[in-house]
């Protein structure tokens, strides 16, 4: 990690957030990589609690697009890794997709995302979650058009101009302009953050794989050289009608409470019809339908 802080920055967190925000952060994922998906509940944390520092750049890497999905042995393997990424982290995902339902063309859902994107980046980051959600929970093709489809349109999407974009060139150059900033900055590795600061004249700081939520607070803290202040997170109804379905790890995470006591709460307001269980392999979501 290369780290030269020269740059003068306000007395205060406070003031230097007034400014502009300090940090921009991009984050290399891949739809189909179980540890992107993974850190979900370490990306809501940093955003609730720093996000007033720093500005999030997805960037699609393009590593899993070389799958052989041919190979019997290769689809065990990834079957694997994807049981043992939902042991290892908390959020479940259910390997025996690659075994009883392979994805057969893992550049796909990049483009789609791509296309997503065109329509505004709170689409885009909707269809992610989306696909991320039917990838890793219920197991569906996610290379198949009609599921692309319903993605689409479970999102707000506009489905008609979603699936003209999928097949424009526009789609295209914007997965290959990803792959090039990949390439640029030497991320051989999902999920990939590199920190910067405002001087564009210093390297960033790249971290490589999962790692607890300090690393990254640590990471942020010394960028900006400043003690930054922490926002409280929301109520939890208020966060459950943002984000509309989360894991118990999720709200775990971000609230720094046990899953026990989160699965307690979350009883409470399904009682009072708030939310609704959604068993996982893998632990348990849970639907906001207040």
């Amino acid at each position: 990690m290369e780290k030269d802080f020269s740059i003068s920055y306000p007395k205060t967190a406070d003031e230097l957030c007034q400014q502009s925000k300090p940090l921009e952060i991009y984050m290399f994922i891949d739809p189909l990589c179980p540890e992107c998906w993974a850190l979900e509940p370490i990306m809501k944390k940093l955003q609730i609690e720093y996000g007033k520092y720093f500005s999030l750049k997805h960037v699609l890497s393009g590593r899993l697009s070389s799958l052989n999905c041919s190979s019997k042995k290769n689809l065990a393997n990834l079957a694997d890794f994807w049981e043992k990424t939902a042991f290892k982290t908390g959020m479940s995902c259910d390997g025996s997709l690659w075994l009883d339902n392979p994805i057969v063309s893992p550049h796909l859902p990049s483009i789609a995302l791509k296309a997503a994107e065109l329509q505004g980046r709170k689409y885009g980051m909707r269809f992610l979650r989306k696909l991320q959600e039917v990838l890793f929970l219920e197991k569906q093709n996610i290379s198949s058009f009609e599921v692309l489809k319903t993605c689409a349109d479970t999102t707000g999407l506009d489905v008609i101009e979603f699936v003209t974009d999928i097949h424009s060139d526009i789609a295209a150059k914007a997965f290959q302009c990803d792959l090039k900033i990949t390439r640029e900055m030497e991320v051989t590795e999902v999920p990939t953050l590199v920190f910067f600061n405002e001087n564009i004249e210093e390297e960033g700081i790249k971290v490589t794989g999962y790692y607890p939520y300090e690393v990254y607070v640590q990471i942020i803290e010394e960028m900006l050289q400043v003690q930054p202040q922490k926002s409280d997170p929301p109520p939890i109804e208020t966060f459950l009608a943002c984000f509309q379905f989360v894991a118990s790890k999720e709200l775990s995470v971000v609230y720094n409470k046990s899953i026990y006591e989160i699965e307690k709460e979350m009883k409470k307001l399904q009682l009072r019809q708030l939310v609704e269980q959604i068993p996982a392999k893998h632990g348990m979501f849970w639907k906001y339908i207040g």
